[in-house]
């Protein structure tokens, strides 16, 4: 089971490392695009029709990107106290018991990404997101809401992957108090002791 949560641990590493290189970009591609309107629809007093689904766009994919990090870390809001105030193995039972229920409703959301993503949905334009070839002499097309939509796939993919490993983590921690766990890659006040 270790040598299976080590590699998982890798992979999540440096997938949601990327991921969070990704989101930053995308955070401040959204800020330049939300200060493009304002510039254009104050000053110019001629609003843009594509950036308020331009920062939308981008600030799902931020949030699909990010989300599973924060998961990882133990970030999202959460009420600890009780596995806390448990002893030791009836908190960490109640920890893994959490984190299947928490396993379930991302496998019923994953299915929902998909068919969201890949289904009729999926298939819509943008009403307002184009590619623009026409700056190089094509026709410039519009956007699939797919892509929009896409981030909701890839960030239950990535949550049930972290998902996987918290779990790997709480059996380990059950079955050999004493095992070494890798590294969540945490940053530096995020880290707790297990």
């Amino acid at each position: 089971m270790l040598l299976v949560l080590r590699a998982l641990s890798v992979l999540n590493s440096a997938v949601l490392g990327l991921g969070r290189q990704i989101a930053w970009m995308a955070l401040g591609l959204m800020v330049v695009v939300i200060l493009l309107q304002v510039v254009f629809r104050y000053i110019f007093n001629n609003a843009l029709a594509w950036p308020d689904e331009a920062a939308r766009f981008l600030m799902l994919w931020m949030t699909g990107l990010v989300a599973p990090s924060a998961f990882r870390w133990g970030g999202f809001v959460a009420i600890d106290m009780l596995p806390l105030a448990l002893p030791r193995i009836a908190g960490l039972l109640l920890t893994l018991v959490l984190l299947l229920l928490s396993l379930s409703v991302l496998a019923v959301a994953l299915q929902h990404g998909y068919n969201h993503t890949m289904g009729f949905g999926g298939n819509f334009d943008s009403s307002s997101l184009r590619l623009p070839f026409d700056l190089i002499g094509f026709e410039s097309m519009k956007v699939k809401l797919r892509y929009m939509y896409g981030s909701l796939l890839l960030g239950m993919i990535l949550l049930l992957s972290v998902n996987i490993e918290l779990i790997l983590r709480t059996a380990a921690s059950l079955i050999s108090p004493e095992a070494i766990l890798p590294s969540t890659d945490a940053p530096s006040d995020l880290q707790r002791a297990d």
